[in-house]
């Protein structure tokens, strides 16, 4: 691992499943390293608002709207707020998603609540985990926090005029590119009840995913009597009623106005995808009256500190480090949604994760190390991947308001199963269940959802582009995105090929370990770039190849053959049969090159998940870890805890998970067991695997900024060559790269 001219010895020591005292959650406060605006601008569009806990359902913050920028998670730093609505994803792109049960406060009497009722902002919105604050222009001060499945809404408005509470069930986060992406509210009621709490449902469709209708349902109080209660319904901003009605109902735009004459008034709603009566359930019990703003946020900080955040300690580091390391475990763990129990689709005892946006980002590292900080929640979430299979007949690649949708590359739900399964992860999870899943997408065309923007196969799940797959072990042009699928499908089935061996499925296994190196058959050794020959290129039926300049991708998107990235990208993305790769590309030299180059032509982007894996390759050739070293500190540099310290969309946690294993030293193989070996930022770190057990990380003679390159290596105490960790697992297959 020594690096050329490399004067400043460093030893790392990983120690793991080993016996560990670790500092107990109480002990440090790590929210106050985390800013929950870390990604929220700059294309990252992160979710700045109240989540209480991971995977929490109530996801509470402000929506935003700017001319015609489309607010993914709802936020922008700069527009106009037009509403504070109670559920949100985070870091997605496509177009925006949720955004629904809002409701906005608005000084004086309301002629028309349909009309554009929103606000500047006389301040910067602030934020910590558990509270959020927006200050509007009316003079209004909203503060927010939220449990699970219900939020609490603290205004203060100005003297001198009524207050009032607008509740609009139309709204919804729209989007403004004109893909045909954008949501649509269809439905909706509203009640009024004697006692002064309403109740209601929206129902929406569309969105990134294109699911059909999805309802919400919920409940709300105030702790204060409003002086006047009404509902509206009317289309546009077009009344056709606005009274005393108790109940409005239809396809217009529905919702209720309350006034009052406090300045300070509290609002708790509860949510359910079941029904207003399990909406209600949730408020009483998780936010009673005169619970306050700052006990939830009490908690909040203390459900994090103690179930994520202080799961990874540090000793050493700067304090910019240390906000990096705590804000992206934040990032990392806002969605998925967990809807156990709020299931409208089918009834059973099977936990239940909606809001997967998408394992084509996050198959490639954030499931690993959510497995390894959160292995309860993991184990649910693989039961629950399992369970849509059962009832809906494929396992998701996406998947949102209770529908698949949508595959961009792979059914890269494989490589997640696949990824559990070889390290072990057995619990109450079927897998013989769990290996059909798998087998359904390696074996069954999914149905056409006509897609308009991929309408010659299925983007809703499974693999649309398996007839090809099946017929001629590769892809032709007749399917979009044919080569960054073909190469996704193989290690796809590669990940089948682990199941399968570990199963004792002899058969299977032979099957799609041949079928794992179809890649191969996308690789015309005459395609020439820069001095480096063989090339993944698109293929055509009767077996000649496109003639495509390896510098270009088209569009880079649906209708072309390769999505988000180029030839020389997906040329280097068969991780599963790297030695494969080294010999077509022309041995380690030509190898090295080959990956310097991504950087030389300025390929490579750190934002863009087909390239996460490319900078760490070098491992694979003997005396060239350094190299990898030196690729993953210039990354890091593009990172940081503030708005903009995403590189890109965070991807629902996938970019934060990127930064967090560069931070530990290591970088997973998915599908394999294999962890890459790199160098970490910090002198002691800590992960807690949970049942007294723990993965440690010392360093010695180093400095993370200028002094980071491995010198020597011990694992359990022993000294170690390799530039890998790891083992075989239940013996399926591993890259195993040199040191």
């Amino acid at each position: 691992m020594l690096s050329p001219g490399s004067s400043t010895s460093l030893h790392l020591v990983c120690v793991m499943a080993t016996m560990q005292t670790v500092l107990a959650a109480a002990d440090v406060d790590y929210s106050q390293y985390v800013n929950v605006f870390m990604g929220s601008t700059s294309g990252g569009n992160r979710f700045p608002g109240v989540v209480a806990s991971p995977f929490s359902m109530a996801k509470l913050g402000p929506d935003v709207q700017s001319g015609s920028t489309d607010a993914y998670s709802g936020y922008l730093a700069n527009g106009n707020i037009w509403g504070f609505s109670m559920t949100h994803e985070s870091g997605t792109g496509g177009a925006p998603k949720m955004g629904v049960v809002s409701q906005m406060p608005v000084v004086g009497n309301v002629s028309n609540p349909l009309v554009d009722l929103s606000q500047g902002r006389a301040a910067a919105d602030e934020g910590q985990i558990g509270y959020y604050k927006s200050r509007l222009n009316n003079g209004v001060t909203v503060e927010l926090s939220a449990t699970d499945h219900a939020g609490l809404y603290q205004y203060t408005f100005p003297s001198g005029d009524a207050s009032t509470i607008v509740v609009d069930v139309s709204h919804v986060l729209p989007s403004f590119r004109g893909l045909g992406w954008e949501q649509h509210y269809t439905k909706g009621n509203f009640s009024l009840f004697s006692d002064d709490h309403y109740e209601g449902s929206g129902t929406y469709n569309n969105g990134w995913n294109l699911s059909p209708d999805w309802t919400i349902y919920f409940c709300g109080r105030f702790n204060k009597k409003p002086t006047d209660s009404k509902t509206f319904k009317g289309t546009g901003t077009t009344l056709s009623s606005y009274d005393k009605t108790t109940t409005v109902a239809g396809s217009e735009r529905v919702g209720g106005v309350f006034t009052f004459k406090d300045t300070a008034v509290n609002s708790r709603i509860g949510i359910s995808y079941i029904s207003p009566a399990k909406a209600c359930q949730h408020l009483d019990k998780e936010i009673p009256a005169k619970t306050t703003i700052q006990s939830l946020a009490s908690k909040a900080k203390s459900t994090w500190n103690s179930a994520i955040l202080s799961k990874i300690q540090v000793t050493g580091g700067s304090d910019a480090d240390k906000q990096l390391l705590y804000s992206s475990l934040l990032g990392m763990f806002l969605i998925p949604t967990n809807k156990t129990g709020e299931n409208p689709k089918w009834a059973g005892q099977e936990p239940y994760y909606d809001d997967i946006i998408t394992f084509w980002d996050t198959h490639r590292c954030h499931t690993s190390l959510f497995h390894i900080l959160e292995p309860v929640a993991y184990e649910e979430f693989i039961r629950s991947l399992i369970d849509i299979w059962r009832h809906d007949g494929f396992l998701p690649d996406a998947r949102s308001s209770n529908f698949n949708g949508r595959v961009q590359g792979g059914s890269n739900a494989d490589n997640v199963l696949a990824d559990a399964y070889v390290k072990g992860l057995r619990g109450a999870i079927n897998w013989d269940d769990g290996y059909s899943a798998m087998k359904t997408d390696a074996e069954k065309t999914p149905p056409n959802n006509n897609d308009p923007k991929s309408p010659e196969s299925s983007t809703k799940e499974g693999r649309g582009a398996l007839p090809d797959w099946l017929k001629y072990g590769y892809i032709t042009p007749a399917y979009n995105r044919a080569v960054s699928r073909a190469v996704e499908y193989s290690t796809n089935d590669f990940g089948l090929y682990q199941v399968a061996k570990g199963l004792g499925r002899s058969d299977d296994e032979k099957t799609y370990l041949k079928r794992s190196q179809n890649w191969r058959n996308h690789w015309n050794p005459a395609a020439t770039s820069t001095n480096h020959s063989g090339f993944m290129v698109p293929r055509r039926a009767d077996g000649s190849f496109v003639n495509q300049n390896p510098l270009s991708c088209g569009g880079c998107y649906w209708g072309d053959s390769y999505y988000e990235d180029n030839p020389w990208v997906y040329s280097l993305n068969a991780i599963h049969d790297v030695y494969t790769m080294k010999e077509y590309i022309g041995g380690d030299e030509k190898f090295i090159d080959r990956i310097n180059k991504l950087w030389d032509l300025n390929i490579f982007n750190a934002g863009n998940e087909p390239s996460f894996t490319s900078p760490y390759l070098y491992n694979f050739v003997k005396g060239a870890q350094w190299r990898s070293v030196e690729r993953s500190r210039g990354i890091g540099k593009l990172y940081s805890a503030g708005a903009s310290g995403l590189p890109g969309n965070s991807d629902a946690g996938a970019m934060e998970a990127n930064i967090l294993w560069q931070m530990i030293g290591l970088y997973p193989m998915t599908g394999q067991t294999t962890f890459l070996v790199l160098s970490p930022w910090f002198p002691s770190l800590t992960i807690d695997l949970g049942n007294g057990k723990s993965l440690r990380i010392t360093t010695t003679g180093g400095n993370k900024d200028t002094a980071f390159y491995v010198q020597s290596l011990k694992v359990n105490g022993k000294s170690w060559n390799k530039a890998w960790c790891g083992g075989l697992g239940h013996g399926g297959a591993t890259a195993q790269p040199w040191v």
